[in-house]
């Protein structure tokens, strides 16, 4: 078998290991503010010459220019484990490509309760 059909599943297409896509890194830069539930959009402002964005980098920003996105819906819309979509949200928050709003804290959620009553109000109706 040559060394060009290593990489290739049959089914999945060519293979590459998350480490590589990341670039050997484990963790983003700002790994604070990528939580999760993070939510994502694109900043609209163009690509810095100095960025040196991969062809994944570049899938990640299409995904979230026009519409606010979680980490997690992020990664599994694209096929890639958190981790490494994590560190590539980083790059492009570094680029300033991306901004980043922190998940609701929860005591800012209406309590359940108040849903229940809004819920049977409706049914009501």
């Amino acid at each position: 078998m040559s060394r060009e059909h290593e990489w290739i599943d049959e089914e999945a297409g060519p293979v590459v290991r998350p480490y590589a896509v990341a670039r050997g890194r484990t963790k983003p830069a700002a790994s604070s503010t990528l939580d999760l539930l993070a939510t994502i959009v694109s900043t609209g402002s163009p690509i810095p010459a100095k960025a040196e964005l991969s062809a994944q980098h570049r899938r990640l920003l299409s995904t979230v220019s026009g519409q606010a996105r979680p980490v997690a819906e992020i990664a599994s819309d694209l096929g890639l484990p958190v981790a490494v979509a994590r560190v590539l949200l980083g790059d492009l928050l570094e680029h300033g490509l991306i901004s980043v709003r922190p998940p609701r804290d929860k005591a800012a959620t209406p309590a359940e309760s108040l849903l229940r009553e809004v819920i049977n109000g409706l049914r009501a109706l």
